[in-house]
């Protein structure tokens, strides 16, 4: 698709957006272009079948942080707003700024000096795509546009659908019939008008016709093989890599995890530590690893392919992640230092409920694939020694519950007696009294 502006938009200037952004750069073959809107990624490699996202382009010199000044900004991602594509006031509801959390007793019985958890669920809608969200909704009333829409499971459908009622903009969410209830819920509760289709792909062909008959504006991919998510948006997940640095006073992690699909947070990820690096903010960049269940990315790289090939893939625990494809632009962050590791249904649940029962923390099944992949990787003698180690999960629990109560026993029902009471704790949780 051409570059693309709504009726009576103009390409703004370096006055209007800042003195940082001057626009966008293929991800694959580097062409440039203006800060115009590029839906399905670059013509010139879309053209030559080889479809690849674009990426907004810097003068790092414009661009003067200091660790000090940075530490005064606000407690929300928009302390980094210099280096997010968009102009004006954010559409925010407080996104960022999440904690980095000690895994101490998860670190002792795997054997890691230093691990800790960047908790994303307490984002304003319980995962990290409120970050994409705040940046997509910014940019689409910048360009004048009426509706937001996206093709979603849950997560991005619920993000989109919180900033857009904060902007006043109608959301579309096109989802298929087996959403988790959750978040079916949330997004509903936020004003979404959600419609199901009978497979994934079909979302996406509902998309483009709604993006290029409807003048809708898209948060996410609609094009087969995927690019991957709005160029701007996936710009907000570089604030997750200088939120690790600054909490780990500057210290750069040895090793980043995160749970990756069509992998813009890993993009996004990959963005954020190599700027902080240009800007002499720190000397080096972690090392990346991707959480996947079917393995498309693996692939690829033990293949040392240029594109990712596309794997037979099934049910998952894992639904926000659960697909056999990814992008060029997750290949690329992943050849320039990182790798893969393919994880099965059993260890995701194994982690998460390790996490929630050791250390306290609820995820859903698809947000601990970044820890179960450093929980392999410890097993096998793999991680950096010293150095941080970092898992990012990427949403909370409450977002998918059938998974965790398949694992439990039914709760007990006892008679109002202190032996009977003791009778099922011993008998349902092991619990002696």
């Amino acid at each position: 698709m051409t570059a693309r502006r709504r009726p009576g938009q103009t390409e703004a200037g370096p006055a209007e957006r800042g003195d940082a952004l001057v626009g966008l750069e293929c991800v694959r073959c580097g062409a440039a272009y203006g800060v115009v809107d590029l839906f399905t990624g670059c013509p010139r490699c879309l053209a030559d079948g080889h479809p690849s996202n674009v990426a907004p382009v810097y003068r790092l010199d414009a661009v003067q942080w200091t660790r000090d000044g940075l530490s005064r900004g606000p407690a929300t991602m928009w302390r980094y707003r210099e280096l997010l594509p968009v102009h004006g006031d954010p559409v925010t509801l407080g996104e960022g700024g999440s904690p980095l959390l000690p895994l101490p007793r998860l670190g002792r019985a795997w054997g890691i000096d230093h691990l800790y958890l960047k908790d994303e669920s307490r984002n304003p809608t319980g995962s990290f795509k409120d970050r994409l969200a705040a940046v997509v909704v910014t940019r689409a009333r910048e360009v004048g546009a009426h509706v937001v829409a996206i093709a979603s499971s849950g997560n991005a459908g619920a993000a989109l659908a919180a900033y857009a009622a904060r902007a006043g903009l109608r959301c579309v969410v096109l989802t298929t019939a087996g959403a988790p209830a959750p978040l079916v819920t949330q997004m509903l509760g936020l004003g979404a008008c959600l419609v199901a289709t009978p497979t994934a792909r079909d979302r996406w062909a509902l998309l483009r016709q709604g993006v290029e008959t409807l003048g809708w504006y898209p948060a996410g991919n609609f094009h087969h093989p995927p690019v991957g998510s709005n160029p701007y948006g996936i710009d907000g997940y570089k604030t997750i890599a200088f939120e690790v640095l600054a909490d780990l006073e500057w210290t750069v992690p040895g090793l980043v995890a995160l749970p990756v699909c069509y992998g813009d947070g890993l993009w996004g990820l990959a963005r954020g530590f190599r700027e902080a690096r240009r800007l002499g903010l720190v000397d080096a960049e972690p090392r990346l690893v991707a959480g996947e269940v079917f393995g498309p990315l693996a692939r690829a790289l033990a293949d040392g392919l240029d594109h990712v090939p596309e794997v037979p893939a099934g049910p998952s625990v894992a639904f926000s992640i659960a697909a056999g494809i990814s992008t060029y632009q997750a290949l690329r962050a992943l050849r320039e230092g990182g790798e893969a590791c393919v994880l099965d249904d059993g260890e995701l649940l194994e982690t998460q409920e390790a996490l929630g029962t050791v250390e306290g923390i609820f995820v859903e099944a698809s947000a601990a694939a970044g820890l179960a992949a450093v929980r392999r990787l410890a097993a096998r003698g793999r991680l950096p020694r010293g150095a941080p180690v970092v898992a990012v999960a990427t949403a909370g629990g409450l977002k998918e519950i059938e998974a965790v109560r398949g694992r439990r026993p039914p709760i007990p029902v006892v008679e109002p007696t202190l032996a009977a009471l003791r009778a099922a704790l011993r008998q349902t949780y092991g619990m002696a009294t």
